[in-house]
C-alpha cells in the first residue's frame, strides 16, 4: 500500500526566522521573521532607520544576522553558500556603476563575471536605455543611473529580484515604467520580487503583499487585496454654523469630532441621513464628503506617525 503523502507545501522563495542584527547598543533588526512566496510582489515599509536596509543586505548575505536564520531559493544564506546568487538580482543603498565605462560597457563587464551568452541590447531596450547605450556611466542622470543598476538586476534573468528603492532618482513616467515591468516580471515570468520604497502610492498599485518595519521590528503584514479592509472611513462635515451641527448630530446619537468628522458604519454608509438631519436644522451642509485612508495614511498610523 502507497501511502498518501498529500501535497507539499511549496519551497517559499524568502524564509526568514527570527533574523535580528545589532551595533553594540543599537538593534537595526528585531527578530524578524516573514516568508515570500514565488511570483510574490512584496513590499517593504518603513520610515528612515527602521531597518529596511540593514534587513536587505542581511537577506543578500552582505552582512551576518546577529541572530536568526535566511533561507533563499531553497539555500541558506551564509558567508560559503553562494548557489542562490545566479538566480538573483538585486540593487541595494543606490546605483553602482564603472564611471568610465559606458552603459554598454558596464552590462558587458557584468554578463562577462556571470558567464551569460549574447548581446545585451534586449536589457538596454527593456530598461529605455538605447540612446544612452554609448555614453559614459559618469554623465548619466541619477534616473538613467538606476536604469542601469536595474538593468545589471535583470540581465541574467533572475527567479528573485531584491531591490532597495528601486525607483529611486526617477521621474514619473520612468516610476510608472518600472512598476509595469516589475507587474509583467511577476506575473508573466513568475519572478519574485522583494522590495522597498517609501513611494507608497507606488506601492499600493504594485504590491501583492506588505510588511511593515518600524524600529526594526516587523509589526505587520497584510495581503494587498486585504488592505481595504483596515482603511479606516470617515464622514467630513461642514455647515454654516458647526457648533450647532455638532449639537444636533451628538443629539442624535452620532459622535461628531469637534471639526465634525464622523467614523463608524452608520455615518459612512448613509451620509443621506447625516444631510437630512442638518437639513432639517435649518443648518444644512456645505461640505458632506465620505474620505477613506490610502495606503500612506495607513501606514503612518501604523507607526504612530500621523496626526490624528
Amino acid at each position: 500500500m502507497v501511502a498518501d503523502l498529500g501535497e507539499s507545501e511549496p519551497v517559499s522563495t524568502i524564509e526568514a526566522a527570527g533574523l535580528t542584527k545589532r551595533y553594540r547598543q543599537v538593534l537595526a533588526v528585531d527578530e524578524v521573521s516573514l516568508r515570500v512566496d514565488p511570483g510574490q510582489i512584496y513590499a517593504l515599509l518603513g520610515l528612515n532607520g527602521a531597518g529596511k536596509t540593514t534587513l536587505i543586505r542581511m537577506l543578500l548575505g552582505m552582512i551576518a544576522p546577529t541572530g536568526g536564520t535566511v533561507n533563499v531559493l531553497g539555500a541558506a544564506v551564509s558567508a560559503g553558500e553562494r548557489s542562490a546568487w545566479a538566480r538573483t538580482g538585486y540593487l541595494v543603498e543606490g546605483p553602482a556603476a564603472y564611471p568610465e565605462l559606458t552603459v554598454r560597457e558596464n552590462l558587458q563587464v557584468v554578463a562577462r563575471l556571470r558567464r551569460l551568452p549574447g548581446s545585451t541590447d534586449e536589457v538596454i531596450d527593456r530598461l529605455a536605455l538605447t540612446e544612452y547605450a554609448d555614453r559614459r556611466a559618469r554623465s548619466l542622470s541619477m534616473g538613467n543611473l538606476q536604469r542601469l543598476a536595474l538593468a545589471k538586476a535583470l540581465l541574467h534573468r533572475p527567479d528573485l529580484l531584491i531591490l532597495d528603492e528601486p525607483v529611486n532618482g526617477l521621474d514619473p513616467a520612468g516610476v510608472v515604467e518600472i512598476r509595469t515591468l516589475l507587474a509583467e516580471l511577476a506575473s508573466e515570468h513568475g519572478t519574485t520580487v522583494f522590495l522597498s520604497s517609501h513611494l507608497l502610492a507606488e506601492v499600493a498599485r504594485l504590491a501583492t503583499r506588505v510588511g511593515i518595519i518600524h524600529q526594526g521590528r516587523l509589526i505587520q503584514e497584510l495581503d494587498a487585496g486585504n488592505l481595504d479592509e483596515r482603511l479606516r472611513r470617515r464622514l467630513s462635515v461642514a455647515t454654516r454654523d458647526d457648533t450647532k451641527a455638532h449639537a444636533v448630530l451628538q443629539a442624535h446619537g452620532y459622535q461628531p469630532t469637534p471639526d465634525l468628522r464622523l467614523t463608524g458604519e452608520r455615518a459612512t454608509a448613509r451620509p443621506e441621513e447625516v444631510a437630512t438631519l442638518l437639513v432639517q436644522s435649518g443648518n444644512p451642509p456645505i461640505k458632506l464628503v465620505v474620505e477613506e485612508e490610502d495606503l500612506e495614511t495607513y501606514f503612518l498610523r501604523m507607526v504612530g506617525a500621523d496626526d490624528a
